[in-house]
């Protein structure tokens, strides 16, 4: 009987957005079966949105932890990945543990990994804002896996130069771009060659006018829990009010400490109804399976967020971001004059928006179809590195 000299790759993931960014490079693996073999190991640190992903790109896990309960710590979120990655881990015989990004699951699961004296692959790896709290936890999250870390997977040039000067060895780090553009063109040519899909979600969003300018919202970073979120959606609100020809469409996030203050303050319009009046101006939506927010970025006049991912994706789709965060790890995108940062304050949020609406030069600067954060083939180098390292 022939040996098996595969080797076994442990992909461990929690959250939606990691998912669909991890998706790309599961594929490539799973492509070439002679030399890999793949274990998918899920925490479910977010329940219903990462089964969404899941769907979407046919990732079926070898293991569900199925960590998510309601209104649960940190403290609560690292133990549990911990602990029963630990368990998980015990039983396979692993060659290398590959995380992605810099969620709790992704912090945990490299720890576990370390502890076995197991290899591990850092994808999105050098991303920093240089401030431990902003964002929180992740930027204490990211730095502490670089440390642990074998290979290093960096999306930007930038992403290396930051990993370098915290002494990470320059052999160990390759600039791959970002697996969620490759991800995104998958799903955008997906979309677009299937009439049907298009139509079903043509259907699923005919309650925003097609001659209206549409601004697409996510807000829901821990950061701005309090007083930040309530600004934001004050700002919302005022925007919706006072331009003619303006719809915002708010896919509203699971987190309590995001709904409450955005259903108070913006209590008017009902959740999912859109059987309301054409004056509607303010649409809150349940969170959107990737498909069918990747279809309204597209439509969209431009985006306001306080998310990491859509700061590269915005770029490939020719729409200006406005980030509502104090500080950014994608730099690039800021300096290329694509997205700018605007912080939590409601009149600023509300003065730079309205430039945007009203100021058709400053828009067009902003509106650049750019890929700086990769061309589509992360999830090719990707795989050719961890060959090499394996020297198969």
């Amino acid at each position: 009987m022939k040996k098996d000299n595969s080797k076994n790759i442990f992909i461990v993931f929690g959250t939606r957005p990691e998912a669909i960014k991890m998706a790309p490079v599961l594929k490539q693996l799973q492509s070439d079966c002679r030399h890999f073999r793949t274990t998918v190991c899920v925490t479910a640190q977010h329940r219903e949105m990462l089964d969404q992903a899941l769907e979407l790109y046919d990732i079926k896990p070898d293991y569900n932890l199925n960590i998510m309960e309601r209104g649960q710590s940190l403290f609560e979120v690292t133990t549990k990945c911990l602990l029963k990655i630990k368990e998980v881990l015990e039983k396979e015989k692993t060659d290398m543990l590959l995380v992605q990004g810099d969620t709790t699951t992704a912090f945990a699961a490299s720890l576990a990994a370390f502890y076995f004296k197991i290899p591990v692959a850092h994808i999105e790896a050098g991303l920093r804002t240089n401030d431990k709290y902003q964002p929180f936890p992740e930027e204490i999250n990211r730095r502490l896996i670089s440390h642990i870390a074998d290979i290093h997977f960096a999306p930007t040039k930038k992403a290396k130069q930051n990993l370098l000067a915290e002494g990470i060895s320059e052999s160990r780090i390759f600039v791959t771009g970002n697996t969620v553009i490759d991800a995104l063109q998958i799903a955008l040519k997906n979309l677009k060659a299937d009439n049907t899909r298009l139509k079903r979600l043509d259907g699923r969003f005919s309650y925003v006018n097609p001659e209206s300018r549409l601004i697409l919202v996510t807000a829901h970073r821990r950061e701005s829990f309090g007083k930040d979120i309530e600004d934001i959606c004050m700002a919302i609100k005022e925007i919706a009010d006072n331009n003619a020809g303006v719809e915002v469409v708010y896919p509203v996030h699971l987190n309590p400490n995001v709904r409450e203050p955005v259903f108070r303050i913006l209590a008017s319009e009902s959740l999912n109804n859109p059987a309301m009046s054409e004056k509607r101006r303010i649409h809150l939506i349940e969170p959107l399976d990737y498909e069918s927010f990747i279809y309204l970025m597209d439509r969209s006049y431009l985006i306001l967020t306080d998310s990491g991912g859509i700061q590269e994706e915005a770029p490939s789709l020719g729409k200006p971001v406005l980030v509502m965060r104090k500080t950014s790890e994608r730099t690039e995108a800021v300096n290329a004059g694509i997205a700018k940062l605007v912080g939590m304050e409601k009149s600023v949020i509300i003065r730079e928006v309205e430039r945007l609406l009203h100021d058709r030069e400053e828009y067009k600067k902003m509106a650049l179809h750019v890929n700086l954060f990769g061309d589509g083939t992360s999830g090719e180098k990707i795989l050719e590195v961890l060959t090499e390292y394996f020297h198969l």
